[in-house]
């Protein structure tokens, strides 16, 4: 299982005293240096935390440090003042994957996946337009999302499972209901690799629920941003980011 990190809630704090302070490309850089396999941006048209600029040094980063870089964001999500659009931004730019979220703009964060009926020809004209040396478009799906096989027909071959809801049932700890959420992404991986798609996995995830996601079967990427930070806040960066190094790859 790979680790994506993502670094918005740096650009976050950052940006709120309008300066470089604390410096994302030093966290970029600390993180690549600890192992993470990758690194993962979700740049938003209000522009909260990550920034175009930071797109850019993220792209150079990772090739020189040959790691993953995804960038997440909404396709349908149109230029505005200093965003060029989620298109443009990204063919701009050199992502290994691209993860698409139904987020609105002034979403807070995300917290649900495409439906079935959204992914039309509209949006299969939209992923087109990507650029082709990109490895990877994943699609954010909800944990009981079933017609793989129209995935493969609108350029998608990867998924992410939103594993909020799954990570709200690790906490409250009632075992049959862990064993219920534990059978639905198991599920969902089956169904993606019968229709040879990647599976990757993010949201809520942390310390505490990873080892019970690692049980429901083959994920090749996890993608983790806000409970490092949190957790940062208790062990320091890079303790931190090796406990969590430790439990993906044991």
């Amino acid at each position: 299982m790979n680790f994506s990190i993502n670094l918005n809630k740096i650009a976050l704090i950052r940006d709120s005293r309008g300066s470089d302070n604390p410096s994302i490309s030093d966290y970029a850089q600390q993180s690549i240096d600890l192992g993470v396999d990758g690194l993962t941006l979700h740049p938003r048209p209000d522009l909260r935390h990550a920034k175009p600029s930071d797109i850019s040094m993220f792209d150079e980063i990772c090739l020189k440090a040959n790691k993953e870089f995804n960038i997440e964001g909404n396709l349908f999500s149109p230029s505005s003042k200093n965003y060029p659009g989620f298109i443009p931004l990204v063919n701009a730019h050199n992502p290994h994957q691209v993860t698409l979220v139904p987020d609105a703009d002034g979403q807070i964060t995300s917290d649900h996946g495409w439906k079935i009926e959204q992914l039309d020809n509209i949006f299969k004209s939209e992923v087109s337009k990507f650029k082709k040396n990109i490895n990877h478009v994943s699609i954010f799906i909800d944990d009981d999302f079933s017609n793989f096989d129209k995935l493969n027909e609108i350029g998608i071959n990867s998924i992410e499972i939103y594993t909020g809801p799954f990570a709200k049932v690790i906490k409250n700890g009632k075992k049959h209901e862990i064993h219920n959420a534990q059978n639905k992404i198991s599920k969902i991986i089956e169904s993606a690799r019968l229709n040879n798609l990647k599976v990757n996995a993010g949201h809520d995830l942390n310390l505490d629920n990873l080892p019970y996601l690692k049980e429901c079967g083959d994920i090749d990427e996890v993608s983790i941003g806000h409970a490092i930070i949190v957790d940062s806040l208790k062990y320091g960066f890079k303790d931190t980011i090796n406990m969590y190094i430790e439990i993906i790859k044991k």
